[in-house]
C-alpha cells in the first residue's frame, strides 16, 4: 500500500458502474444544484430588500440560506464533474479542501440552527421581552459564534486529519471526502488523537441537540396553553418549518455518524450521506417558503416588481 508521503489524489465512490448511469445522475444533481442555488438566493435577496424582514428570525434564515449554499457548492460540482467525465479522483489538496469548507459549513448550521431554536423560544415563550433578549447586537454574536465555531472545528479536524499518515490506499468509500471514510485510510496507530477531536464535537453538538429538544418542549407546552385556535396557528407555523429543517437534518448526519459497523454498506453510506449533505440545503427553502406567509407575499410583490420593470 502507498503510505502518505506518495498519494497525491484520492478515489471517490461513484454513484453508478455505467456511463449511461452516471450521466442520469449528472442531470439529477444539476437540478437538485440549481434549485438549492435558485431557492436559497431567492431567500435572501428578498430578505435583503424589504425592511420590515430586518428582525431576528429572517437574519437568521438568511444565514441558514448562505450556510446552505456554501455546503451543497462544496460536495455537488465536484460530483456533477465526475459523473459527467466518468473518473473518481480527487487530489490530494482538493480533498483537504473540500472536507475544510465541508466541515466548516456543516457545524456551523448546527450551531445557527440552534440559535433560531432560542428564536422560536423567545417568539413563543418570552414575547414581552423579545427586544431586549434578542436585539441586533445579541442575534450578530450568535450568528459569529456559530460561523466562528464552525471555522475553529473545520480548521482543527482538518489540520489533524491530513497530518497523520496513510496505511490503508486512497479509495473514499464516499462521494465527498468525508472524516469517518478519510479516517478509514489512516495507520490505525493514528487514529486516538482524531478519535479525541470526534468525541469532543460530539459531546458540543449532543449538547445543542439538547438544547434544541428542551426548547422545543418549553415552545409546545406554552402553545397549547394559547386558548385562541387562530394564535395557536400561528405560533406553530412559525416554528414547524424550523423544527422540520433541524429533525431531517440532525437524524441523517447523527446516523451517518453513529450507525453501528455491522449495518455499514458503501450504497448505504452514500444514500445516508447524500441525505443530510444534499437534501437540507435543497429542500430548506421549500420548507420555509411554504408555511411562510410573510416571505411568500414578499416574494411575490419583488417578482411582480421585477416584470413589470421589465415591461
Amino acid at each position: 500500500m502507498p503510505n502518505g508521503s506518495s498519494i497525491t489524489e484520492f478515489l471517490l465512490l461513484a454513484f453508478a458502474d455505467t456511463q449511461e448511469l452516471q450521466l442520469l445522475h449528472f442531470w439529477l444533481f444539476l437540478g437538485i444544484y440549481l434549485a438549492a442555488l435558485l431557492g436559497n438566493g431567492l431567500i435572501i435577496t428578498t430578505i435583503a430588500c424589504d425592511h420590515h424582514l430586518h428582525t431576528p428570525m429572517y437574519f437568521f434564515l438568511r444565514n441558514l440560506s448562505l450556510l446552505d449554499l456554501g455546503s451543497i457548492s462544496i460536495t455537488l460540482p465536484k460530483t456533477m464533474h465526475n459523473s459527467l467525465w466518468d473518473t473518481r479522483e480527487i487530489s490530494y489538496p482538493g480533498c483537504a479542501v473540500q472536507q475544510f469548507f465541508f466541515l466548516f459549513f456543516m457545524p456551523a448550521e448546527h450551531f445557527l440552527l440552534t440559535d433560531m431554536s432560542y428564536d422560536c423560544y423567545v417568539v413563543i415563550c418570552k414575547p414581552l421581552h423579545y427586544g431586549t433578549l434578542l436585539g441586533s447586537r445579541a442575534c450578530v454574536h450568535m450568528a459569529a459564534a456559530a460561523w466562528g465555531t464552525g471555522f475553529l472545528y473545520a480548521v482543527l479536524h482538518t489540520a489533524n486529519t491530513f497530518s497523520l499518515p496513510l496505511c490503508q490506499g486512497n479509495a473514499v468509500d464516499q462521494f465527498f471526502c468525508e472524516i469517518p471514510q478519510i479516517l478509514k485510510l489512516f495507520c490505525s496507530h493514528s487514529y486516538l488523537r482524531e478519535f479525541g477531536l470526534i468525541v469532543a464535537s460530539a459531546c458540543l453538538l449532543f449538547g445543542c441537540f439538547v438544547f434544541i429538544v428542551v426548547s422545543y418542549v418549553q415552545i409546545f407546552r406554552a402553545v397549547l396553553r394559547i386558548p385562541s385556535e387562530q394564535r395557536r396557528h400561528k405560533a406553530f407555523s412559525t416554528c414547524l418549518p424550523h423544527l422540520a429543517v433541524v429533525s431531517l437534518f440532525i437524524s441523517t448526519a447523527m446516523f451517518a455518524y453513529l450507525k453501528p459497523p455491522s449495518i455499514s454498506s458503501p450504497s448505504l453510506n452514500l444514500v445516508i450521506s447524500f441525505l443530510y449533505s444534499v437534501v437540507p440545503p435543497a429542500t430548506n427553502p421549500l420548507i420555509y417558503s411554504m408555511r411562510n406567509q410573510k416571505l411568500k407575499e414578499t416574494l411575490k410583490k419583488l417578482i411582480q416588481s421585477a416584470v413589470s420593470q421589465h415591461h
